[in-house]
């Protein structure tokens, strides 16, 4: 077992990296994979997302940039086959150590510890492209972008690809693209439908075919401390991450009369 590493990445923050990186981590687990989800964003959503308060302590992703042995940082959740490493309020104070010190490798050192012990380690990143998100870049094997099925949805993505274009040439060769995943769709509004149908123009073959609606159960989930397939199983959110994750494997293409 070596596991694949994929960051979560978008400079445009609400929408919706966070809860994309747990549910599709989640959904995961509940397939049987081994998963670990390192919460690398300063705001810790992806910590407080599965029930855990963020530490004030020196811990987590902040120990883990720090030299700290990966598997005293490793919590499990209430998922089985899921675990995370937190993020503590000294997160914060890595995007400034980082600048003035600039490091692109440390999160990949530090990370192939526990690579033969998992399936699949996702990266859910800062919405910002510092140095925090650029680490996580260079660790990554692959990158997912989330974007909401919004009017300035296309805002910056040309950005963010000529990162990661930057990263691939002088960081990181084996970075791809594993695809963009059109978020907060809404089902038979004109403008939700124009936007979708702009990106898989503008991006063929890099959008995922499954999307995530707005779902009230994914805005619940998180405040219990639960992925949305734990909090309620039968709702439209889960239903759509767990096709995402059956498709990200191969093992699935939803029709698009399946999904808006």
């Amino acid at each position: 077992m070596h596991a694949k590493i994929v960051a979560l990445a978008n400079q445009k923050g609400g929408v919706g990296k966070t809860t994309s990186a747990i549910n599709i981590a989640a959904s995961l687990a509940m397939m049987e994979k081994l998963v670990l989800l390192v919460d690398f964003d300063p705001q810790g959503h992806s910590t407080t997302g599965l029930g855990f308060a963020k530490s004030s302590q020196s811990s987590g992703s902040y120990a883990l940039m720090k030299g700290a042995p990966v598997e005293s940082l490793i919590l499990r959740t209430e998922v089985p086959m899921l675990q995370v490493i937190p993020a503590g309020k000294d997160l914060a104070q890595l995007e400034f150590e980082l600048f003035e010190l600039p490091q692109l490798q440390e999160l990949r050192k530090s990370l192939e510890a526990v690579l033969d012990r998992f399936d699949y380690i996702f990266i859910d990143s800062p919405p910002a492209l510092g140095m925090i998100t650029l680490n996580a870049l260079t660790a990554a094997d692959e990158v997912i972008v989330p974007m909401p099925c919004e009017f300035f949805a296309l805002d910056g993505l040309a950005e963010l690809l000529e990162t990661i274009r930057r990263i691939q040439a002088e960081a990181n060769p084996k970075l791809i693209l594993g695809g963009i995943l059109l978020t907060m769709a809404e089902e038979r509004t004109n403008l939700g439908s124009a936007v979708a149908a702009d990106v898989r123009r503008a991006f063929p073959d890099k959008v995922f075919q499954t999307t995530i609606p707005r779902n009230i159960r994914l805005a619940e989930a998180p405040s219990h401390g639960k992925p949305v397939a734990f909090y309620d199983i039968k709702s439209k959110g889960a239903q759509a991450y767990l096709s995402l994750a059956k498709e990200w494997l191969g093992l699935e293409i939803p029709t698009s009369k399946d999904h808006p």
